[in-house]
């Protein structure tokens, strides 16, 4: 049965905090808040914790998964970032964008994408999330909150308990989040492109036709 933690979402209690980022490290499963969706998120080393979330999503093997990362620093050290990128990346985040860039040799190869060597990377603004990284000094593995069969995520954290008690380890409760997803935007081109509209503004990049 999953553990409950009430999180303030502007001031994040550290012991809280510290209890989570533990269950992590420990393999946990956990949902959690972020300023777009809540999300499930595991720690980035662990195999199993991945295969459980693949498992609870109904997900193959193909699908994607999001680095959540802390900062800019932190993101920089898993995808390649040319002057380019980094001015653009320094402009949007922290923010509801999904990145997807070249990865650097730090990403384990089963979270990559099988042809194109690419990985998603975020650095999200919402306090509890960010307190939550800097915890665990480094990303999460992440994917939104959604069901199987559903098409919008999960949005209260009670009924996220009640759903899914029994296949999560934690579910952090920061409040209502919002259902929208985060906005994509491809790095790896010439040009920047968003492939999928979300919460993120698009007026800095170049929508994909």
């Amino acid at each position: 049965m999953s553990q409950f933690f009430q999180i303030h979402p502007e001031n994040p209690q550290a012991r809280l905090i510290g209890q989570a980022a533990e269950i992590i490290r420990k393999g946990g499963v956990v949902a959690y808040p972020t300023d777009s969706a809540y999300a499930i998120g595991c720690h980035l080393g662990d195999k199993k914790a991945v295969d459980r979330i693949r498992r609870l999503r109904q997900l193959d093997d193909k699908h994607n998964f999001t680095l959540m990362c802390r900062d800019l620093s932190e993101l920089a050290t898993y995808a390649k970032v040319a002057n380019t990128e980094y001015r653009l990346l320094k402009a949007n985040t922290p923010g509801a964008y999904t990145f997807i860039l070249n990865a650097t040799n730090e990403v384990p190869r089963r979270l990559l994408h099988p042809k194109r060597r690419t990985i998603g990377l975020r650095v999200p603004d919402h306090p509890t999330t960010l307190a939550l990284l800097e915890e665990l000094g480094e990303p999460m593995i992440s994917c939104t909150l959604i069901l199987p069969g559903e098409e919008l995520p999960l949005t209260d954290p009670y009924e996220i308990r009640d759903l899914l008690e029994h296949q999560l380890d934690l579910v952090i409760d920061g409040g209502y989040c919002g259902m929208e997803a985060t906005t994509v935007v491809n790095l790896t081109g010439e040009v920047p492109r968003v492939s999928r509209v979300g919460l993120g503004d698009t007026q800095p990049f170049v929508t994909e036709v």
